[in-house]
């Protein structure tokens, strides 16, 4: 069997397993009960600063 085909064939089974267990894995982490209070100040970036842009020291400020 030539490499390619060997490739192929463990892309095409046993790397999409693997990939989505990782991916099913990746979204089950997130979503964990304790991840809330985690993730709830980077979800919150983009609506940080809507008026005016941040200053250098304020977004140093407000992680703290």
């Amino acid at each position: 069997m030539e490499t390619y085909s060997l490739l192929r064939e463990f892309a095409d089974s046993w790397m999409l397993l693997a990939l989505f267990a990782f991916f099913v894995g990746m979204v089950v982490w997130v979503f964990r009960p304790g991840a809330t209070k985690k993730y709830e100040n980077p979800s919150n970036i983009p609506f940080r600063h809507e008026d005016k842009p941040a200053s250098d020291g304020d977004a140093d400020a407000k992680e703290a």
